[in-house]
Parts: structure tokens; sequence; C-alpha cells
């Protein structure tokens, strides 16, 4: 699983890795029992801080994606394996809609939150 951050943008670093290893989980790239980087060598190989990473680790702990077990590290939780293939090719489908567009990625965003409530 390769993490691309952008310190531009607007979304914390810790925000930015929390979703990619999310992403990375809908689209089965990741397996339950599956170990992710331990946190040092995560924060070393994308030169951020170590408690950047444990923040976005202990999101991902919370959201119930992964489990932090003593002397195993992080590991893909057991019901965090869904199929949501069908939701990623929605998702594509409207980003090329919003690009073609030329609508901004941020009112995209916030058309899709108006309707999930």
């Amino acid at each position: 699983m390769l993490i691309r951050l952008d310190p531009a943008a607007p979304e914390p670093i810790y925000a930015q890795i929390a979703a990619q290893v999310r992403s990375a989980a809908a689209r089965g790239e990741l397996e339950p029992g599956e170990r992710l980087p331990a946190a040092r060598d995560l924060a070393e190989s994308l030169q951020v801080n170590l408690h950047t990473v444990l923040r976005a680790y202990q999101e991902l702990r919370d959201a119930g994606l992964i489990e932090l077990r003593r002397g195993r590290g992080a590991v893909v939780a057991a019901g965090a394996a869904r199929d949501l293939a069908p939701l990623a090719d929605a998702v594509q489908a409207l980003a090329s809609t919003a690009r073609r567009l030329g609508v901004p990625p941020e009112t995209t965003l916030a058309l899709v939150k108006e309707a999930l409530r």
C-alpha cells in the first residue's frame, strides 16, 4: 500500500493517512489480519512526526478498521472487509462528472455530505 501526502491540502496529514488506509481497505487491497507498517517506520518513510501516524492509527482503531495489538502493531480488523466495489465505482463516476463539469472538489464533497444526511 502506497501512501501519498499532500502538504498543501487543507486536510491534516493524519487524516490523509487514515483516509488512504480506509480507501485501500474499501478497494480490497488490505485483508483482515494484515499488518500495517509500524508507526515509527511509516512516519520515517513519510517524513512526518511519529505522533501524526499514531493519531491516524488511533482514528482507524476508533472506527473499527484496525486493531492495535501490543507486540504486533496495527492489524486490519476482521470486520473491516466489505465489498465496496459498487460504491467505489459510483464515486469514480461522480468524480469524472465533477471534473467534466469543472466543479471544485470542495463543492463536490459538500454535495456528497449533504446527500448522506
